[in-house]
């Protein structure tokens, strides 16, 4: 699993997330999950169309105001629609599948007002996107297809709304994140857009004391 590539990266901020809790800020720890999509902008949108996506993360309250950091792993799928084939390959692939596995580490500002909540957010990070890629075997009617990994450093800024439910907020997060490396020679970027849930975990582990 691919994923596993990542996780060197996010065991420090595990890490830095008991140590949060650990100084008892009891709505200072939040996990984030959350399911969208990532809307390729520009040039991208001649080569990726937008599947069904997920986002995994921590907010990890810094201070005693509403500063946060915030590590989140991106989980887009894309459609593949290849413009131009790969060195050593005769075809471009139509219709295919890619996925971006990309960590962005962020600094955040939330304001809370009653239940509701908003935040903005400004990193950065890096990862790769994997790419089908297909050769084609004319004597025996074969196709053999297999991944590119395309790695990248990634620039990502965006905001969000929450609303408190007790144990837990559910937010709605829009951002737009930049790459600074080509794919099929043509820039990647893409406005992710995504609902989830939050749940505050700094109240779990205080209640298992």
């Amino acid at each position: 699993m691919k994923l596993k590539l990542l996780m060197p990266f996010i065991l420090p901020l595990v890490m830095a997330s008991i140590h949060v809790q650990a100084q008892k800020r009891p709505d200072k720890l939040y996990s984030m999950s959350g399911i969208g999509f990532a809307f390729p902008l520009g040039e991208t949108s001649d080569y990726f169309k937008p599947k069904f996506s997920t986002s995994l993360g921590l907010n990890l309250g810094l201070g005693d105001g509403g500063l946060f950091l915030y590590p989140k792993v991106s989980l887009h799928a894309f459609t593949f629609n290849q413009i131009t084939p790969d060195a050593g390959y005769t075809y471009t692939l139509q219709k295919g599948r890619a996925t971006t596995y990309l960590l962005n580490v962020a600094l955040g500002y939330r304001k809370i007002v009653n239940k509701w909540a908003f935040y903005g957010f400004a990193g950065a990070g890096g990862g790769f996107i994997l790419t089908p890629q297909a050769s084609v075997n004319t004597s025996n009617l074969q196709v053999t297809q297999d991944n590119k990994s395309n790695g990248l450093g990634i620039a990502e800024g965006g905001a969000g709304i929450e609303y408190n439910i007790g144990g837990a907020n559910l937010f709605v997060e829009g951002s737009y994140m930049y790459g600074f490396s080509k794919i099929q020679n043509k820039t990647f970027n893409t406005a992710p857009i995504s609902i989830g849930i939050k749940p505050n975990l700094s109240k779990l582990l205080n209640k298992l004391k």
